[in-house]
């Protein structure tokens, strides 16, 4: 059974950054996208990212274009979300899921991807201050 666990969150000031990781077990796939994902209170649960594994293709949510940037270390497997330029606004739950082959999720659809995510993580908390 493939897990994730979030890290990185935390309290940081308007205009500072952030690296999110996402680290997976139990992960065998070649073919995957993962994505990034955030909850803020009384919201619903929003894609931020994701990327395709086959080739690398990385999507964004508009809000968070050009100040964000998923990455991966296949050989840790462990993917990034670089957040810099943070906004009160991005104040919310972190999660990470993925797209995998037999495994169940909920769709979410990035501008130019869109596919059933799945084996959540926990999520970690970003707290921007303004």
């Amino acid at each position: 059974e493939v897990q994730f666990v979030e890290s990185g969150g935390g309290l940081v000031q308007a205009g500072g950054s952030l690296r999110l990781s996402c680290a997976a077990s139990g992960f065998t796939f070649a073919d995957y996208v993962i994505g990034w994902f955030r909850q803020a209170p009384g919201k619903e649960r929003e894609g931020v990212s994701c990327i395709i594994s086959r080739d690398g293709s990385t999507y964004y949510e508009d809000s968070v274009k050009g100040r964000f940037t998923i990455s991966a270390d296949n050989a840790k497997n462990t993917w990034y979300l670089q957040m810099n330029s943070l906004k009160p606004e991005d104040t919310a739950v972190y999660y990470c899921a993925a797209v995998l082959s037999g495994v169940r999720g909920n769709y979410y659809r990035f501008p130019g991807y869109g596919g059933f995510f799945g084996s959540w993580g926990q999520g970690t908390q970003v707290t921007v201050s303004s």
